[in-house]
């Protein structure tokens, strides 16, 4: 496997913990990376209900999130956090690999 280094804050645990237990037919939270949006590159964000071998999977308490391979490619170092405030509430990706990010926070470049 990968010597990838991805962390879950605890706001994102929190969360991911809350959302698989009010959809109990899936188990974990994808992220994936696409091209696309308005930086070139932009998160992806599902509910899935199984894991592909390759996967990367991440655990912190009972939330579980699963990245592919070629995600990790672009997210090694990140972190996965979840954000509440006055403009909303969403899942964010810190990665120090983005040297540009996109106003609404989904989509970077490298």
């Amino acid at each position: 496997m990968s010597n990838t280094t991805i962390s879950i804050s605890d706001a994102a645990a929190r969360r991911i913990t809350a959302i698989l237990g009010a959809s109990p037919e899936k188990q974990a939270l994808r992220v994936s990376v696409e091209g696309g949006g308005c930086s070139g590159f932009s998160y992806k964000f599902d509910l899935v209900e199984d894991q592909q071998d390759d996967d990367l999977v991440l655990e912190k308490g009972q939330a579980k999130v699963l990245i592919d391979q070629l995600s990790l490619v672009y997210m090694d170092g990140s972190e996965i956090d979840f954000v509440d405030n006055l403009l909303g509430q969403s899942f964010q990706i810190r990665n120090p690999n983005a040297i540009a990010n996109c106003g609404c926070g989904t989509s970077f470049s490298i």
